[in-house]
């Protein structure tokens, strides 16, 4: 009778990669499924286009870049601008000098923005995506 609504939130759990505290990269990433961060990223960080990914950025992880992804947990610091595509969570410890872009948001208190936080449409259905129904 009644329709549950979904509620909003983190789609993917799955946290295939794990960039450990001592390891410092530079250079451009491209992951897929999950990634968690808790070293040091210099260079854009992002989620192969098309795919549900997760990138988590621990308290101790730091990304100097642009990040893009599907779903962001962020409780660590990212100096660049962060595109989500679906659901972004800044934690209490987050900070983020740069632009947000993001769908859904949810921001802990502690967290701290030194840039825009814009709101995204969601995107239209993809037409493959959409059935043709069509009556006799």
């Amino acid at each position: 009778m009644f329709a549950k609504k979904k509620s909003p939130g983190i789609q993917q759990a799955k946290l295939a990669t794990l960039i450990a505290h001592d390891v410092h990269i530079k250079g451009n990433l491209e992951f897929s499924d999950g990634l968690r961060m808790d070293g040091q990223i210099t260079g854009n960080v992002t989620g192969r286009p098309g795919e549900q990914t997760l990138l988590v950025v621990s308290d101790q992880g730091t990304i100097t870049g642009n990040v893009s992804a599907y779903d962001i947990v962020i409780n660590g610091t990212i100096t660049g601008d962060v595109t989500v595509e679906h659901f972004v969570e800044l934690q209490s410890n987050a900070h983020v000098n740069g632009n947000i872009y993001y769908q859904q948001l949810r921001m802990d208190v502690g967290a701290s923005v030194e840039g825009k936080l814009t709101k995204r449409e969601p995107a239209p259905p993809r037409p493959d995506a959409i059935a043709d129904f069509t009556t006799d």
